[in-house]
């Protein structure tokens, strides 16, 4: 599950490598403060560790927004952002699970354990990839996101489609960003446009403003990609050396969730590059 991001070359791009860093440090937290317990064995503090994973791969959110460990529910599989089953908490904290649909003896329940358009969250903190993802967030990180940006659907619905499509979240927030450096006025007439729903204020900014988060776009992807490249290189030489048995465990996964966002962001520069000729 936890990536050792500490290594010579790095292992996945920077949004992925971020996700998992941040996991590590979490552990890594919890294990510095086990080490100040002066009573506990090694033999302790290797069990706690091994159940502080569990919780953190397992636990289900409650409505009143604490975690749990529902046994039994913690075995259902992840199933994109379709369920087999729905799951619900009564005032005293039971789980209770019912069936969705008709489930032949044999057959697997499936939930969404997290965000299904972002493979590289699911990846970081259960450590499996969903390439059945219909879509991925499309890597656009901004430091210290407003509320507005938030309002906009900024990460969760600012993602790019295996197809190559774009959502239009993905447009708002890049034009939001570009008015802010010319005209707050504008920023905030196109904010209010989109919370309002009106389309054709919305389309009017980015009818005047397509060159500049047409490129703006057309820069990050094209990063992406040749970060995505540099990385692959470097990990088939490390392979191809027989160095890949002192890196992390999970390496063949992690190259093929790096090559499932490459093929995703090569689609998307495609399209974008077709935009204009």
């Amino acid at each position: 599950m936890y990536i050792n991001l500490h290594s010579s070359l790095p292992l996945q791009p920077p949004y992925a490598a971020e996700l998992a860093l941040q996991e590590k440090l979490r552990l890594g937290k919890f294990v510095n403060a086990l080490n100040g317990v002066s009573f506990l064995s090694e033999e302790s503090i290797d069990a706690t560790k091994f159940a502080y994973n569990v919780v953190f791969t397992r636990m289900m959110p409650m409505p009143n927004g604490d975690y749990c460990i529902a046994p039994m529910c913690d075995y259902f599989n992840h199933w994109g952002d379709i369920s087999d089953a729905s799951i619900s908490f009564d005032e005293d904290g039971n789980c209770y699970a019912y069936s969705t649909r008709d489930v032949q003896a044999g057959e697997p329940l499936r939930i969404c354990y997290d965000n299904p358009t972002n493979p590289s969250l699911l990846l970081a903190k259960y450590g499996f990839l969903d390439e059945s993802s219909p879509a991925t967030f499309c890597k656009y990180v901004i430091s210290n996101p407003t509320e507005e940006l938030f309002n906009m659907g900024y990460p969760d619905r600012a993602v790019i489609y295996k197809d190559g499509s774009i959502s239009d979240e993905v447009w708002d927030i890049l034009l939001y960003e570009e008015l802010g450096k010319v005209s707050p006025e504008d920023q905030q007439a196109f904010y209010h446009a989109c919370m309002s729903g009106d389309e054709g204020t919305k389309q009017s900014y980015h009818d005047k403003f397509f060159v500049n988060t047409h490129s703006k776009l057309q820069q990050h992807v094209n990063f992406l990609i040749n970060e995505l490249d540099e990385l692959g290189l470097g990990l088939e030489i490390q392979v191809a050396q027989g160095q890949d048995s002192e890196r992390h465990p999970r390496l063949p996964l992690i190259m093929r969730h790096n090559q499932f966002v490459s093929d995703t962001f090569e689609r998307v520069k495609q399209n974008i590059d077709n935009m204009i000729v």
